[in-house]
């Protein structure tokens, strides 16, 4: 059985493009707000930067032998419980006969520290 990409070409570049915007629309809802963070942080802090990410990873779930599974995003219904931290919210859970199939846990990095990095 091949693998269904699910236009995912498409889809990745809707993530980039919604990321960048997300980022810039929260960074200035912060500084409208009077509440801006420092640097890079007001547009990472408000929690929908990797939307479009994770909506890709759910269509590719669906379209690759788990269109049966539970897909969780829900933060009430997608924490687990951790070695580190008793508690732990992910992005998307996917279970699938009762069985957890994958945690999955999405992060962005950008400003100065990821610039220094691509040197």
């Amino acid at each position: 059985m091949a693998l269904d990409l699910v236009d995912y070409e498409r889809k990745a570049r809707e993530a980039i493009c919604a990321f960048w915007g997300n980022l810039e629309d929260a960074r200035q809802k912060k500084i409208e707000s009077g509440r801006a963070d420092h640097g890079e942080r007001a547009g990472v802090s408000a929690g929908k930067n990797m939307d479009g990410f994770i909506a890709l990873v759910h269509d590719l779930v669906r379209a690759n032998g788990l269109a049966h599974a539970e897909i969780h995003r829900q933060r009430a219904l997608s924490t687990l419980p951790g070695y580190f931290c008793p508690t732990k919210s992910r992005d998307l859970l996917v279970i699938h006969r009762g069985k957890l199939i994958a945690a999955i846990e999405l992060k962005s990095q950008v400003g100065p520290s990821f610039r220094q990095q691509l040197q």
